[in-house]
């Protein structure tokens, strides 16, 4: 089994978007997905963005030191999306690999530290495409690559079919909610909430925590030194706690467990009464549509910060307390499956680069 340079396997396909056709835009994220793009496409040119068609890959080699990963998708829909000009945009073009195969080789976390590793030394930490193109890569035959692919698409095909039951399931929950919407007139949060401002003034709390966009507490990232915890904010369990300059990220989460404390900029509240679930609350906070509307709403600073005075001012319609409990509990369901996807996906990220070497040791026993 001979080595081969990944350049000569590989060439660049440039297709711009000449007709101005209305195909979506899409990027790729760190886990190597297509996803629609987040930027703000209204009058933008389409005919300078690239074509991207079944199994064509994008790259990027922007930022692979920094974030310890290489941009690379496979796009496998038969409906073409654009991508940035930015990214470079190729397909195999020798018959002794396949394109899938190429995929599994770079889905790894392996690769990502090795791409982060050939990367230049600027302060974006690039990973140019010269370099990328000179990565050898070990081919077994095509058979044996067929094989290890036919078991990689069967995780995927079962990925699929469990995030479709996903999918289905949250549709059922957003229709009954979009329901409620016209049934029952909708009532400030205000009315329900309480601002919370306990500080940890005798210091005795050290957990010291944020929320990131998936709505979870984490340790914090800051570098906490010779930081004086005092005048942190506590959470309590059933307390909301929120970023209010990254809401609309999804920087905001209901308190479960042991206290903690956030940053002084945090703001802090929760539930009081029998009305209104925390939980349905927490639902309700954590949809897309809510989470886009805070930064229509926020204040105009640098930080377009959503303070507590415009939490309040948020409606929502409030049904009976067992209907409430009821569309909890979906909710609650669609989370730990949520929960669940996320970790075949990192399984099966994770199951590639056993497949490469079980198809490059058996290559190596079939030509003994």
């Amino acid at each position: 089994m001979a080595l081969s340079r990944l350049g000569d396997l590989i060439q660049i396909i440039d297709e711009r978007n000449s007709s101005d056709c209305d195909f979506p835009f899409y990027g790729i994220n760190i886990d190597k997905e297509f996803m629609p793009s987040v930027a703000n496409t209204t009058n933008l040119d389409r005919k300078k963005y690239k074509v991207i068609r079944k199994y064509r890959f994008v790259y990027s080699g922007m930022q692979t030191g920094r974030d310890n990963c290489i941009r690379i998708g496979l796009f496998l829909d038969k409906n073409p999306v654009l991508v940035s000009p930015a990214y470079t945009t190729f397909e195999v073009s020798s018959p002794r690999l396949l394109p899938e195969y190429l995929f599994m080789y770079f889905n790894s976390k392996e690769k990502d530290r090795y791409g982060a590793f050939l990367s230049d030394s600027s302060v974006r930490s690039n990973l140019d495409w010269d370099r990328f193109c000179d990565i050898v890569l070990e081919i077994p035959s095509i058979e044996i690559q067929r094989k290890y692919v036919a078991i990689y698409e069967g995780f995927l095909a079962n990925l699929h079919s469990y995030e479709k039951g996903l999918d289905d399931l949250k549709l059922v929950c957003d229709g009954y909610i979009e329901d409620l919407r016209k049934r029952i007139k909708p009532s400030e949060i205000g009315n329900y909430i309480n601002e919370q401002s306990d500080k940890n003034k005798d210091g005795q709390i050290e957990l010291v925590l944020g929320v990131d966009s998936s709505g979870s507490f984490v340790p914090t990232k800051a570098n906490m030194d010779g930081i004086n915890l005092t005048n942190y904010k506590i959470v309590h369990e059933g307390d909301f706690a929120y970023n209010p300059s990254r809401i609309n990220l999804g920087s905001i989460s209901l308190r479960e467990g042991e206290p903690c404390i956030v940053s002084p900029m945090y703001q802090i509240f929760r539930v009081d009464g029998d009305d209104l679930l925390s939980e349905y609350l927490f639902m309700w906070l954590r949809r897309t549509e809510f989470l886009r509307s805070t930064l229509f709403y926020a204040v105009g600073s640098v930080r377009d910060t959503f303070d507590l005075k415009l939490m309040k001012e948020i409606k929502i319609p409030i049904p009976d307390i067992e209907i409430q409990r009821s569309i909890v509990e979906v909710f609650i369901t669609i989370d730990e499956r949520t929960k669940i996807l996320s970790r075949l996906k990192e399984e099966i990220a994770s199951i590639c680069p056993v497949l490469i070497r079980g198809s490059i040791e058996e290559s190596k026993r079939g030509s003994l």
